[in-house]
């Protein structure tokens, strides 16, 4: 934000033998053209092994409201946690968030509160780019809070990860469309997860008003609010690959085309969603 200085003058004659002050230039209209909107913002998180055995944090930058604090890890892992400090993301910014675990390091980022998209002055959308790097033999766990869209808004988030051959990603989404009472927004969600350079998944799920008819149909939403996704790649996985399973009446479990697996889940709110999620994240790293 930027702050104003305001310089107050006395009015009144100048003394005699004082030279008079210049007169300021008479105040013009405000130049014509577009306005401005929204925020350009990223954070930049880099986790490295140190010789030690620890994981050290060699690049932890925030912009904007986009946050970066260094929580207490443990095991050898370094943990962060992002944090909102402004209202984020309106209608017409563009946030991104840049996360490596570099070789054999390991990285768990955490966020503090649910992300809440909401409409900004402008009727533009926003933007939310993630990007993952997890190198050789370096684990990296991606567990953000619920994002909520709210009435009004208009999101496209969009999340890319490569992983290493033997590297080990965790990746978690939950989506919760609308606060309690409210009609949802518009939310478009793109998940691409690469591994040694070959496609694991890329999928997009476009929900709320103008979103491809049938998203609140029964192949999709079948009426429900909050949706989730946990991916998990391991490679141990390649030896004792995950089987096809439903996980209650809202849920699934699928192994994917290399070792990763997916589960998706949809419920009445982001309670049910998360656990759920919980459940089979517990299992999947046994």
């Amino acid at each position: 934000m930027t702050a104003e200085a305001v310089a107050v003058v006395s009015a009144g004659a100048p003394a005699p033998g004082s030279t008079p002050p210049e007169s300021a230039p008479p105040a013009g209209p405000i130049p014509a053209g577009p306005i401005p909107a929204g925020i350009r913002a990223t954070a930049r998180i880099t986790a490295r092994r140190h010789g030690g055995g620890a994981t050290v944090l060699p690049v932890l930058e925030g912009e904007g409201p986009l946050a970066v604090r260094r929580i207490r890890g443990a095991d050898g892992e370094a943990r962060v946690a992002l944090v909102g400090a402004m209202s984020a993301p309106l209608g017409g910014d563009r946030l991104a968030v840049n996360a490596a675990a570099e070789a054999c390091a390991r990285l768990r980022v955490t966020s503090t509160a649910a992300t809440i998209a909401l409409p900004g002055q402008r009727a533009e959308p926003a933007y939310y780019d993630v990007e993952l790097t997890v190198g050789q033999g370096a684990a990296l766990h991606w567990l953000p809070e619920q994002l909520i869209s709210a009435q009004g808004s208009d999101l496209h988030v969009r999340t890319r990860a490569e992983v290493a051959e033997d590297g080990v990603l965790v990746l978690r989404e939950e989506q919760v469309l609308g606060r309690s009472g409210e009609t949802p927004g518009r939310l478009t969600s793109r998940m691409t997860v690469r591994r040694a350079g070959r496609t694991l998944l890329d999928q997009e799920l476009s929900c709320g008003p103008g979103a491809p008819a049938g998203w609140d149909g029964p192949a999709v939403l079948g009426g429900l609010r909050a949706l989730g996704q946990l991916l998990v790649v391991r490679p141990e996985f390649t030896e004792a690959p995950v089987r096809a399973c439903m996980l209650g009446e809202h849920a699934s479990l699928t192994p994917l085309a290399g070792p990763a697996a997916l589960v998706t889940a949809v419920a009445r709110d982001g309670l049910a969603v998360r656990r759920v999620l919980d459940t089979a994240l517990e299992s999947l790293m046994r």
